[in-house]
């Protein structure tokens, strides 16, 4: 039976024994696959003194190692292509001496070879157009802003960086330090370091300096003092058994997703939770996701802002399961009533949650329909939710609250980013065909007759080819112009079924129109959108393009309530 030593070294320790070659990796590891961001995030979380979890060593020498087994060095340069992302091959082979190497690394290699090559090694970005093998590289240096006041940091964003860390390649801001210089002699030396910090701070503003010497201070205890690399070595164990343990250690061979993490978490409250998050998230849920339910439940029973799930939240969603789902199910006959599938939220969750809160704590919320629409309608039409989501969420649900749990018009009058301007309405307005915000308005206006079951498209009313070609004589250069900027904005499209589209092809606006019959001239006026009274020639598309903007407008603000 193998034996098990525990142990602690510090990073820099660790990174003389690859430099000398003591570690290697076993021959069946991965390639290195962490990004830069992924780097830059293990330094952040030293710094903030997270511990960067236990390593799992195999104790390799002459008695369990056979002469014709494998290993691999450690990568001492990697690049990166333009999104950061790892394009080095796999790690060269080698045989090894075991009077040399007496450690390979089972669980940790990403964390060692990252933390090699910010200090150590050598990291590379290419160019987007650079090919992997031959094509140009430029060092990149990973920097820390030591100006606290330059801190390029988003405290709302899961997971995010907390300090300003960055791999950069050309050249560097005067309040940058390169962290890899924190291995040089001078800061190092004991008698030498606090000169050295004093050197590296000259540039940074007086207000910043005890920030900046705070970092270096800790980057060198953190490299040079703490034992932080921990581990646990396995001795007296053969290839086979190694690899074994490889393999149940690596299962799945990819990192846990946060709502993967938070299920865990939950699940240790509620053994049942992914099989009744499972029977929940069929039909018109599926594609939803577990994180839906965790941020629902975190919504209606916790802090929306943070992302961990409490034992109070996790017994609260348990005890109240049954309501949990009747909510969803009146959520998704409510959109209906209103000619909305549920089914189009799967990826734009977020914009529910505030009715789900409303409709869970008010058993009255059949009284607000109008203003349950119009809060739908300006939340998507306007983005509330494109950032700054968990806050939002949060200044929702308060607001509701504030106003006896209920939403009302009133209440998103109130809400600066749902408050409905002229400005607003201008921008909207200007929505072009292909973007979201002219579909999502095209698909709200046209809530009267759509029919869920078919794919429709942004279509142009006038063709927007006609203004590439020769202009009309009646029209002046400028106007030709004009139009030709304006063909491709909210008052010149429509809704069209796919199939309808494609045989529409190019046809002018006024040829179309005249091949229908009565009844298809009403039908057209009404799903398009069309105003009395105006010509559909092109050489009236100003007047067309105007008198329809002031119609949409009106159908906007109705809408929008």
């Amino acid at each position: 039976m193998s034996k098990l030593i525990e142990g602690s070294i510090t990073i820099y320790e660790a990174l003389q024994h690859i430099e000398n070659g003591k570690y290697v990796m076993p021959a069946f590891q991965r390639q290195f696959v962490w990004n830069m961001q992924q780097i830059e995030k293990l330094w952040d979380s030293i710094l903030l003194h997270y511990p960067i979890a236990t390593f799992l060593f195999w104790h390799i020498d002459i008695e369990n190692v056979e002469s014709d087994t494998s290993f691999c060095n450690f990568l001492k340069d990697v690049s990166f292509n333009s999104r950061k992302e790892s394009d080095t091959p796999n790690y060269d082979l080698v045989n090894v001496d075991v009077a040399i190497t007496d450690t390979a690394i089972l669980d940790g290699q990403q964390r060692l070879t990252s933390l090699f090559l910010s200090l150590l090694g050598d990291a590379y970005i290419r160019p987007i157009h650079a090919r992997r093998k031959t094509g140009e590289k430029l060092f990149a240096k990973l920097l820390i802003e030591l100006d606290e006041n330059k801190c390029d940091i988003d405290e709302e964003e899961y997971n995010s960086k907390k300090h300003d860390i960055q791999f950069r390649s050309g050249k560097m801001s005067p309040t940058h330090f390169n962290i890899r210089e924190i291995i040089s002699d001078k800061f190092q030396n004991d008698s030498t370091r606090d000169a050295a910090i004093e050197e590296a701070v000259a540039n940074v503003p007086p207000g910043s300096k005890d920030y900046a010497r705070n970092i270096l201070n800790t980057l060198h205890s953190k490299i040079f003092v703490e034992p932080l690399i921990r581990y646990t070595e396995i001795l007296d164990m053969k290839q086979d058994d190694a690899l074994e343990m490889f393999v149940r250690f690596n299962a799945g061979g990819r990192a846990l997703r946060k709502h993967e993490i938070t299920m865990s978490i939950l699940e240790a409250y509620w053994s049942n939770a992914k099989i009744e998050f499972g029977r929940l998230l069929k039909n018109s849920y599926e594609g939803f996701g577990s994180d839906f339910i965790i941020r629902t439940a975190l919504m209606l029973f916790g802090d929306v802002v943070k992302s961990n799930i409490s034992r109070k939240v996790a017994n609260e969603l348990k005890d109240n399961w049954g309501k949990f789902n009747t909510t969803l199910s009146d959520l998704e006959k409510l959109l209906k009533d209103m000619s909305i599938d549920v089914s189009r939220f799967a990826n734009n969750w977020n914009v529910l949650l505030p009715i789900i809160f409303f409709m869970y704590f008010n058993s009255e919320y059949g009284k607000n329909r109008s203003a349950i629409k119009a809060y739908l309608a300006r939340a998507i039409i306007f983005t509330y939710f494109q950032s700054g989501t968990t806050s939002k969420l949060l200044r929702m649900r308060n607001n509701i609250i504030e106003y006896g749990n209920a939403i009302t018009i009133e209440m998103l009058d109130n809400t600066n980013e749902l408050r409905v301007t002229d400005v607003r309405l201008e921008d909207v307005l200007l929505a072009e065909k292909g973007s979201r915000v002219a579909g999502e308005v095209l698909y709200y206006l046209s809530l009267g007759w759509i029919d869920n079951e078919y794919k429709y498209d942004q279509d142009h009313l006038h063709p927007e080819s006609r203004f590439s070609s020769s202009k009309p004589p009646s029209v002046t250069p400028e106007n030709w112009l004009k139009w030709g900027s304006n063909r491709n904005r909210l008052p010149n499209l429509r809704l069209l079924e796919g199939r309808l589209n494609s045989s529409k092809n190019d046809r002018s606006l006024a040829g179309y129109y005249d091949d229908m019959n009565k009844e298809q001239r009403e039908r057209f006026r009404e799903t398009a959108i069309i105003p009395d009274g105006v010509s559909l020639e092109v050489e009236k598309f100003d007047e067309f393009y105007e008198t329809r903007k002031k119609l949409l407008t009106q159908r906007i603000r109705e809408l929008l309530g």
